[in-house]
């Protein structure tokens, strides 16, 4: 059954109601939640790194094999409704944190714009900014801090 509202889906559906695809094309594929991070064992600090998984295109920032990541990547996490405001490590514009949290998509999302390019050109995405977990060093040397901040763009609430 087709809706007849109006409204995007992400206006009207609540995140523990959305079908599968609904859920994934919420997925504005930026990348952050697939570069490593940092936890401080005695202040619980948290350090993003430009260093990404494997499976990830460091210049376009798609996974190279979706389907299959848990298998390839042990740690690699299936993201559910429930655990989204548990999760302090997902970038503050990501749309399931902002989705959870009340708030609308940036205005530079995918199902906003109709261009999945967009996420690259607001300066959301790590395409171009992340090196392969398989080139790095030790994580300690690619500390950065940009995973944590939102993208500017106009009109965001």
């Amino acid at each position: 059954m087709t809706s007849t509202s109006p409204l995007p889906f992400w206006k009207t559906t609540p995140l523990t109601e959305m079908t599968n695809e609904q859920w994934e094309s919420l997925c504005d594929g930026c990348g952050r939640c697939c570069l490593h991070k940092l936890r401080d064992d005695e202040t619980e600090e948290l350090y993003y790194t430009s260093v990404a998984c494997r499976l990830l295109d460091v210049k376009t920032c798609q996974c190279t094999d979706y389907a299959k990541r848990h298998r390839k990547v042990q740690d690699c996490i299936t993201l559910t409704p429930t655990m989204i405001p548990e999760l302090d490590w997902l970038p503050p514009d990501c749309a399931y944190k902002r989705l959870s949290q009340g708030r609308d998509l940036p205005a530079w999302h995918p199902l906003i714009t109709g261009d999945p390019l967009t996420v690259i050109a607001s300066g959301a995405s790590a395409a171009g900014r992340c090196v392969s977990e398989r080139r790095a060093g030790a994580l300690e040397d690619y500390i950065v801090d940009w995973p944590e901040e939102p993208a500017t763009t106009p009109n965001d609430n």
